[in-house]
């Protein structure tokens, strides 16, 4: 007998879900796990809205079985912990990112590198070890292996802090996997969204010289005054783009959206690399000449493990790292995944899960 989300597990919780490819979101009833030995349960106080959640609620990615209820960006606070956990108590604040398991045996796993297990379960649209599906962070409660728990810092706030357990890590590993880290270091930073200003941040904490490429010149401002990058250049702007070539260690390309690629490798130095971190939902066009001709290379990555998430949110809570975040209530996200497929946000919503989340 086929049981209904409600049935599935013992602890009954509710959250906002979409049922079809329309991604309309709305009021879902179902339910979690008990707190086992090892799992920490929270009660979740908010919760970031990543684009990856757009393209799952839509199906973009192909990969989705409904009902989803998506949030890989929660911040909560600890309700009950297992027998075994030594990593948390009741009533500290944690954080749970994009992950909610792995094998723990592979060699990435052995490695902290959680995120590249071919068995890894992501915290929303996967499914757990016993068959039943992961529900995210658009909900009023979680229960979490204590591994893939965040401690929070002291100084972080929860509100705009949590965007940073996919944007942050997201943008800060690849910066440290590819030595653009180093002060000096020129960046590029495709797209000034979640994903970009969270980019930014990172790679000025780090000491590089960034800079913003954009299709919107209106983001110029902000992106100087507000974030404090060194130049700004126009996508389309040939001119600006041509006068900027060859002068970069290293690009990350935030952008979700198809787009060209061989300006941007006009960009890099030789051997300077083009980091993808964006979705895109359709193959990109991968011109060969300028990679032999200047040793570039072309690379992607994807968040990070848990060791490297907990140094993460040490670094930013250290630098005074935030997301700039717009705070709204439950109800408002459909509109707000409107107002996110036009990149109508400065930078990221979090939603207010504890204040606005009324069970119907």
């Amino acid at each position: 007998m086929v049981k209904t989300p409600e049935e599935e597990h013992p602890v009954k919780a509710f959250g906002w879900a979409a049922r079809d490819t329309s991604g309309i979101l709305s009021p879902f009833h179902f339910s979690r796990r008990e707190t086992g030995e090892k799992d920490v349960k929270l009660k979740i106080l908010y919760c970031g809205v990543c684009h990856s959640d757009l393209h799952s609620v839509k199906n973009e990615t192909g990969r989705v079985t409904y009902p989803v209820l998506p949030g890989h960006e929660i911040a909560g606070v600890v309700t009950e912990i297992g027998s075994k956990v030594t990593k948390v108590k009741v009533g500290d604040k944690v954080g749970v990112g994009c992950m909610a398991g792995s094998c723990r045996s592979c060699e990435n796993c052995a490695n902290d590198l959680e995120n590249y297990c071919s068995k890894m379960i992501l915290t929303y649209r996967s499914k757990y070890f016993d068959g039943t599906p992961t529900y995210g962070g658009y909900s009023d409660i979680m229960v979490c292996d204590e591994h893939f728990v965040v401690c929070w810092p002291e100084n972080m706030p929860l509100d705009a802090g949590c965007p940073l357990l996919c944007a942050g890590v997201t943008t800060y590993s690849p910066l440290k996997y590819f030595g653009l880290d180093k002060p000096g270091t020129h960046v590029g930073i495709i797209g000034l969204g979640g994903l970009g200003h969270a980019a930014v941040k990172f790679a000025k904490a780090f000491g590089a010289k960034v800079t913003v490429i954009s299709t919107n010149p209106n983001k110029k401002d902000e992106a100087i005054k507000n974030l404090g990058v060194d130049s700004f250049l126009v996508s389309h702007d040939q001119d600006q783009m041509q006068a900027a070539a060859g002068t970069m260690d290293g690009i990350l390309d935030t952008v979700s959206a198809h787009h060209p690629v061989q300006p941007l490798l006009n960009l890099l130095k030789p051997s300077g690399k083009l980091i993808i971190l964006g979705v895109i939902p359709k193959p990109l066009e991968l011109p060969v000449f300028p990679l032999l001709s200047g040793r570039k290379i072309v690379a992607g990555s994807g968040i990070g493990g848990m060791k490297e998430t907990q140094e993460m949110i040490d670094f930013a809570a250290k630098h005074n790292i935030t997301a700039d975040v717009e705070v709204i209530p439950m109800n408002y996200i459909n509109k707000a995944m409107e107002r996110l497929e036009k990149a109508d946000v400065k930078y990221r919503f979090v939603i207010d899960i504890a204040g606005t989340l009324k069970a119907e």
